[in-house]
């Protein structure tokens, strides 16, 4: 069971992306988070539309955004925010205190051995409406900013793999 599962298991969208690197898990893992935030130009401009830091790690990106360490294990960190990213400005906060009229976001970095010295590294986003209405607001807002979130992390996951074959 991933860890990830115990703070969200269920959920109303998620994305998943992984790629395979020639890494043992613990190095794999520390080089996802200790990553630039920003590893190209495309990256950086779309965290620089939406108002957010492009210097620094993914760990220190996520954390400065509101996020926090919800689990940290050898085979994966866990992080998580609640709040209202549609709203412009939309900040979250602590995990724990999702309100009604907001959403629970969960998003891991997570490592599995694979034969000989080579890693699955993954990262998945889930994201749970606490009631009808943030749902709703939800979805509107991910129609639009979904797909871009989903570039960011497979640029971070290229990246990674760059700077280990490094």
């Amino acid at each position: 069971m991933a860890e990830i599962d115990l703070f969200l298991p269920e959920w109303d969208a998620n994305e998943v992306h992984g790629v395979v690197l020639d890494a043992k898990p613990e190095r794999a893992l520390a080089a996802a988070l200790g990553a630039p935030a920003a590893p190209d130009a495309i990256v950086r401009l779309l965290l620089r539309l939406r108002g957010l830091p492009w210097r620094g790690t993914i760990e220190e990106l996520l954390l400065g955004m509101g996020f926090e360490t919800l689990a940290r294990k050898p085979g994966e960190v866990v992080f998580g925010a609640a709040g209202k990213p549609w709203q412009p400005g939309g900040r979250v906060g602590p995990f724990t205190l999702a309100s009604p009229g907001t959403v629970r976001i969960a998003a891991n970095f997570r490592v599995e051995p694979l034969p000989g010295p080579r890693t699955r590294l993954s990262t998945e986003t889930r994201i749970s409406g606490v009631d009808e209405e943030a749902r709703r607001a939800f979805r509107r807002y991910w129609r639009l900013v979904g797909p871009f979130s989903a570039l960011i992390r497979r640029r971070w996951l290229a990246g990674v793999r760059r700077s280990l074959a490094a």
